[in-house]
């Protein structure tokens, strides 16, 4: 079934951006497959927004378990040009995390999306940040580097955005070591938005992919203390997704129809007693958050991941939040909080 794209200029060049980028990295990271891994391919699954009639997007996730735990690479485009109801125009937006299986490579997170309303108003969400186990000085810094030549004008802001976004008040701690976030962003110049985003997602995407095959090629003996240390990072990880990011949860709350896709950026394995110690660290209502979560895992100190728990955690987060709309103001949020659920009513 062909997806409806939206009509407008700027988001068919945004839809054509999101689709570039993913190449780009899939390219690159099946390259890093065939040399150090199995050679296995990303492979796609597409779903669709009301049959296609409001667009979908497609998932390409990793196959190649010698090299990654948890890995997708995921573009979508929604748009409601034909539902006069609806604020929104349209939403095109690439969205990947790569969890590598040595815990010495660290993981990354890159989000890219253009949102433009029928009003004719538009933003751009562009964040990008690395995720060690293990903090590597040089990884760190070479990453910031390149982000920074790469939006020289906006990174100190985004800088700044992304700690404060990732930032895990309950446990005292970030999620990532370097960030680059911008959210609500248009500087009034859409030619030149639209340019640094590209640049952007490209020094994100050959940055990273450099660093891992660098880190594949250099640190091959990692110690069984660094996958304990792995799982209590992608623990940490997993708390930070479904309590605190935003944009995870509105994905949730907009609609039903890819919620294994949206929650594709958790790990394989999380420790389940770690997770629960933080429980009695949450304010209310989260605490109950929490507990829904714990209750949609298997009882193991080791707990797997899979589709079903995706589905199961989906479910919890988004009747979480229904019940308690309030608790949508305890999550994590840049300088401005776009309205993106009300955007789809």
């Amino acid at each position: 079934m062909e997806r409806i794209r939206a009509k407008s200029t700027l988001a068919e060049q945004a839809f054509t951006l999101v689709t570039n980028l993913q190449q780009r990295f899939v390219t690159k990271l099946n390259t890093i497959s065939e040399k150090y891994g199995e050679g296995k391919s990303y492979q796609p699954t597409e779903w669709f927004r009301d049959e296609g009639s409001h667009g979908g997007g497609i998932r390409l996730m990793a196959t190649d378990e010698t090299i990654f735990n948890r890995a997708s690479v995921n573009i979508s485009q929604v748009q409601y040009d034909d539902d006069d109801t609806k604020q929104l125009a349209s939403a095109s937006a690439i969205s990947t995390i790569i969890h590598p299986k040595n815990p010495l490579a660290p993981s990354v997170h890159i989000h890219i999306s253009w949102t433009e309303l029928k009003n004719g108003s538009g933003y751009w969400r562009v964040m990008a940040d690395l995720n060690p186990v293990v903090e590597n000085i040089e990884d760190k810094a070479e990453f910031a580097k390149k982000l920074k030549q790469a939006a020289p004008q906006q990174y100190a802001e985004a800088s700044a955005q992304g700690d404060r976004y990732f930032n895990i008040p309950v446990l005292g701690r970030h999620r990532g070591v370097t960030h680059f976030y911008l959210e609500n962003y248009s500087s009034g110049n859409n030619d030149a938005d639209l340019t640094m985003a590209k640049t952007l997602g490209e020094a994100a995407i050959d940055t990273y992919c450099n660093i891992l095959a660098s880190a594949l090629e250099e640190r091959t003996s990692p110690a069984d203390a660094d996958y304990k240390r792995q799982l209590d990072y992608h623990t940490l990880y997993f708390f930070q997704v479904l309590t605190l990011d935003k944009g995870t949860t509105s994905g949730l709350l907009v609609h039903n129809q890819n919620d294994v896709g949206i929650l594709a950026s958790l790990p394989s394995h999380i420790n389940r007693t770690l997770l629960s110690s933080w429980k009695q660290k949450m304010e209310a209502p989260q605490d109950l958050l929490l507990e829904t979560i714990l209750n949609c895992l298997a009882d193991e100190d080791v707990c797997p991941i899979n589709n079903d728990t995706k589905q199961a955690l989906a479910n919890g987060v988004r009747k979480h939040y229904q019940t308690h709309p309030e608790a949508i103001n305890m999550q994590a949020s840049g300088n401005s909080v776009p309205p993106t659920v009300d955007n789809h009513k």
